[in-house]
Order: C-alpha cells, then sequence, then structure tokens
C-alpha cells in the first residue's frame, strides 16, 4: 500500500482535474467570449448549452463526466485493495475533490460551474447502477417540464433513495456521499430554486442566444 503522502497527492490531482475549466476553455478558444459573462453566469454545461449551443455543450459535457470518471480512476494507483471499503471511500475523496475543483476551479479564478456533470462522472465510475438510475429520472423530468435545473436537483435527492432503498448493503460512505450530493445539488442551485418558483427559470433550449465577442 502507497503512503499517505502520495494518496494526498492523488487528492489534489483529481482536484485539478475537476479545475479544468471545459467550458471557459471551449468558449474562449473557439467562440472568443467568455461564457460566465452571459447566461446564468456559470462555466459549465448547460450554460454553454444557453450561450453557444449544442456544437460546444456537447464536448464540454463530456469533458465534464470525463473530470469525474478520470479521477475516480486515479484511486487505482492508491493501492487499496479492488472491491474493498478502503478503497471506496478513497474513491468518494477524489470525487468530492473533483466536484470541489469544478465549482471552484483553480485555473479559472475559483469561478467554476455546480458540479453536476463532474458528479454524474463521479457516480458512474464509483456506482454506475445507480448512476443510470438518477440519470433516468434526471431526462423524465427535464422531458416533462424542461428545467435542467429542476431536473438536475430531482436526481440527486433520488441518489440517496436509490442507495438504501435499491442497493442494499451499500458502504456507510457511499451512503454518506449519496446524501452529500443531494445537498450540494440543492445548494449550488439555490438562485435556481428562487427563479422557479417566480416562474423565471430558463426553459432548456439547445439554440444558443446571441452574444458577441469582447
Amino acid at each position: 500500500m502507497l503512503n499517505n503522502t502520495f494518496e494526498v497527492i492523488l487528492i489534489l490531482a483529481a482536484y485539478l482535474l475537476g479545475s479544468i475549466p471545459s467550458a471557459l476553455w471551449v468558449g474562449k478558444l473557439f467562440y472568443g467570449i467568455d461564457v460566465r459573462e452571459f447566461g446564468s453566469g456559470n462555466a459549465g454545461a448547460t450554460n454553454t448549452f444557453r450561450v453557444l449551443g449544442k456544437k460546444a455543450g456537447i464536448p464540454v459535457l463530456i469533458m465534464d463526466i470525463l473530470k469525474g470518471v478520470l479521477a475516480i480512476a486515479l484511486a487505482h494507483f492508491s493501492g487499496f485493495p479492488s472491491h474493498s471499503t478502503p478503497l471506496v471511500n478513497y474513491q468518494i475523496a477524489l470525487g468530492v475533490a473533483a466536484v470541489l475543483g469544478h465549482i471552484f476551479p483553480l485555473l479559472a479564478g475559483f469561478r467554476g460551474g455546480k458540479g453536476v456533470a463532474t458528479l454524474l462522472g463521479v457516480a458512474m465510475a464509483i456506482q454506475p447502477l445507480g448512476a443510470a438510475m438518477a440519470l433516468i429520472v434526471f431526462l423524465i423530468v427535464l422531458i416533462a417540464f424542461r428545467y435542467v435545473s429542476l431536473a438536475s436537483m430531482c436526481a440527486g435527492l433520488s441518489f440517496p433513495f436509490i442507495v438504501l432503498v435499491i442497493l442494499p448493503n451499500s458502504p456507510a460512505s457511499l451512503i454518506i456521499f449519496s446524501f452529500m450530493v443531494a445537498a450540494l445539488l440543492i445548494i449550488t442551485h439555490k438562485k435556481n430554486i428562487q427563479r422557479l418558483l417566480k416562474k423565471q427559470e430558463p426553459k432548456l433550449q439547445l439554440s444558443k442566444i446571441k452574444v458577441k465577442a469582447k
């Protein structure tokens, strides 16, 4: 087993992976704009879809999901036994680091996104079945109401239920993590909740809004 210092280094690496500002880089490199200056002001996949359209939004979504998946993959270098509770615990620590990196990215002045796509990547890597079921909830709510924020929160809130009821005998750390996911998505969507209550939340549209490069 590798030493604790190396494990900390891997967690820092997971944070840096999460800090890769996919939306910001795609917007500036290919469109000459900072997506944080338009739409919701977030550097995430949803705002990229809103501001730049699906040609930019899809790659950003994939990259943000991959950040979570790759962060969990770092656990293979930790030396923990496969399928063991210590490995799951460490994977969760790596996942949390990656999500915090996405929300507070070192490489983008600590102004990032809401962590939904990266959280999905983390969940896919740790508990694929649970992530798939939460994704189904997301799609059902999105198709029914066309609010990405509402769909994200519903999927997050469903995750603890999925882990507790549908996936019995889950490690305690995974159960705690599932509640953390739900709480984090509610916290990061506080402004969206206010707009939903006021019926001011924009619905999903794949066509980009008109923006001018600075």
